[in-house]
């Protein structure tokens, strides 16, 4: 594909120029391959490797314009989840390669260029590795290990070495209450929670585990003690948005890319997105989430001790299980898809056995279920409420 044929005359010779100075060659000798993203954020403009010879890079464009028509939609507030211009601010700063002295690095910026459009064409280094979609769980482990160490190190001794917060909370334009504001952003399915013809669906009936009605009825239910846990844990600069699609290994390193949703998060929050990341899109068996949960959260927490925190591990755990919370959304999204006949894999280019999804989500709702009973179970034990009693 080569983009420039798509665009009109004026974008076109933008386009052209940018080519010419990121890449130093005509853009007639450009390919743009289009790369897997979310189709529906409508931050996104667009991905795409852009390839003149050897040498190749990949284009990101931001945009606010993109109507989605849901929750998906881009934000003017800075602090929104969803603000258009989040990922340029992270990588403009800086703050996108402020974990590398930990392992954790991220694309070089090559340019950020704000087009007449409005529009924010992001030119980064294109990093080649292995995919965090087939890493071994002791890979997976050793991600968690680096993430503890540079959050360790933060919330030990800030950003330039001595104590405060960690590096960045402070900006303008990175998210605040990210968890929160993002699952009740998320309501398609919501009226069928409560449906028994919903639960009674064959995909449903056959592939969720006895039990797992039962926990997500009162994961909606507890929703709002979860919050209150997550936005009351120590605060540390996070991605908000780990999982192996993000992630790829570059030499000894692990290069981290989309921050588009950073910002301030609970210490645990990155961790507890990570790993069950890693089954919902079926990168990992969910068979192998106890495996893989065990070996990163022990990583986790050497990572932590590594840097130098000293605090209680039982908040880490806490802000690990509380995060089961983030997925509430996700089976009334799958009661309200059972009937759809195609069901698309992430970034919509291929197909998913609608048996195995089904199967794969039911299996890891019920492994969500066990971290919220015992975030349930550890937080008073913390100093925290305790949870509403069980309806």
């Amino acid at each position: 594909m080569r983009e420039v044929d798509q665009l009109d005359a004026e974008g076109g010779e933008i386009l052209r120029a940018e080519v010419r100075e990121i890449l130093g060659a005509p853009a007639d000798r450009a390919v743009f391959e289009p790369l897997v993203h979310n189709l529906k954020n409508g931050v996104t403009g667009g991905v795409w490797r852009v390839t003149v010879g050897e040498r190749s890079v990949v284009l990101k464009v931001l945009t606010r314009g993109k109507d989605t028509g849901g929750a998906w939609d881009a934000s003017d507030d800075p602090r929104h989840w969803n603000f258009w211009r989040r990922e340029a601010h992270v990588y403009e700063s800086g703050l996108a390669r402020s974990w590398q002295p930990w392992g954790i690095t991220a694309p070089r910026l090559l340019a950020s260029v704000d087009r007449p459009d409005g529009d924010v064409a992001l030119w980064l280094e294109d990093v080649r590795g292995e995919s965090g979609r087939t890493w071994s769980v002791a890979r997976h482990a050793e991600h968690a290990r680096r993430l503890g160490a540079a959050h360790g190190a933060a919330l030990t001794h800030g950003a330039d070495g001595t104590r405060g917060a960690a590096p960045g909370r402070d900006r303008p334009w990175l998210s605040r209450r990210f968890l929160r504001d993002y699952i009740c952003a998320q309501t398609v399915g919501q009226e069928l929670l409560d449906d028994d013809t919903a639960w009674r669906h064959p995909l449903v009936r056959d592939h969720f585990p006895a039990g797992v009605r039962e926990a997500m009825v009162r994961l909606r239910q507890d929703r709002e003690w979860f919050l209150g846990i997550m936005e009351t844990l120590p605060r540390v600069f996070s991605h908000l948005d780990q999982w192996p699609a993000n992630v790829v290994s570059h030499g000894p390193d692990s290069a981290l890319i989309d921050w588009a949703f950073a910002g301030d998060g609970a210490l645990g929050e990155d961790l507890g997105n990570y790993i069950p990341d890693t089954v919902w899109d079926l990168f990992l068996p969910a068979v192998r989430l106890p495996e893989l949960a065990a070996a990163a959260y022990e990583a986790h927490v050497h990572g932590l001790r590594e840097s130098g925190w000293r605090g209680d591990e039982r908040l880490v755990r806490l802000g690990m299980c509380a995060s089961a919370v983030k997925y509430d959304w996700l089976a009334p999204l799958m009661l309200a898809r059972a009937d759809e006949a195609r069901q698309p894999d992430y970034g919509g280019q291929g197909e998913v056995a609608a048996e195995r999804r089904y199967r794969e989500r039911g299996l890891a709702f019920a492994f969500l279920a066990g971290w919220a009973a015992e975030a349930r179970e550890l937080a008073p034990l913390l100093g925290f409420p305790p949870a509403p009693t069980g309806r």
